[in-house]
């Protein structure tokens, strides 16, 4: 397991942006701070096209387990951070927390296979500002969980990519699609063997 816990002023060797965010900086953690109708969604139901959230990543090959910490202060409807791996604009998965209203937002992942994304959803409280993800490739498939303060881990979903190659980018995103400014912070990203299944 390699941990990159974002204790220094620089980021890890190896990573590197896409599209990156409007101010960034190091305290406790990598803290983000996004641009205006920032956002990742590809064609299905709504009809647009975005691929201008901001990443943070590095590429991997062969199977792996990818987890982070995240605590943020949303402000605007889906203001959103969590985990991205990705093949490139018509092929990723993301997970994060997508702010609601003050009272319920969605905890979810969308799986962007071949130029149509998906959404799966469950309601989670607003008065949630911190989760654990945890991302794991088998293969072509993936296993994403989350775990809240001090939890166990908890499937969200089991899902596959269809145009997935050997090399694939992984890492974290934010974005805001109808505000700006979002804040969010993480204490550190992991990078290891593959967990499927695992429950601690």
């Amino acid at each position: 397991m390699q941990t990159y816990p974002f204790d220094a002023a620089t980021l890890p060797a190896g990573f590197f942006w896409v599209n990156e965010p409007k101010r960034y900086f190091f305290d406790q953690g990598l803290n983000l701070i996004t641009a205006a109708k920032t956002d990742f969604w590809q064609g299905t139901h709504y009809g647009f096209r975005r691929d201008d959230g901001h990443c943070l990543l590095t590429a991997v090959t062969g199977d792996f387990a990818l987890t982070t910490e995240v605590e943020f202060w949303p402000q605007s409807q889906y203001d959103q951070c969590g985990l991205m791996v990705r093949v490139d604009s018509q092929n990723w998965i993301k997970c994060s927390v997508e702010y609601e209203t003050a009272v319920v937002s969605r905890l979810g992942s969308v799986v962007t296979n071949l130029g149509y994304s998906d959404w799966a959803t469950q309601d989670i409280s607003s008065g949630i500002s911190a989760i654990c993800y945890r991302l794991s490739r088998q293969g072509q498939d993936f296993l994403l969980e989350f775990a809240l303060a001090e939890g166990q881990w908890q499937q969200m979903r089991i899902t596959h990519l269809h145009a997935v190659g050997a090399e694939l980018q992984i890492g974290i995103y934010a974005c805001s699609p109808l505000g700006e400014d979002f804040h969010c912070r993480f204490r550190a990203i992991a990078i290891g063997e593959n967990q499927w299944g695992h429950t601690v």
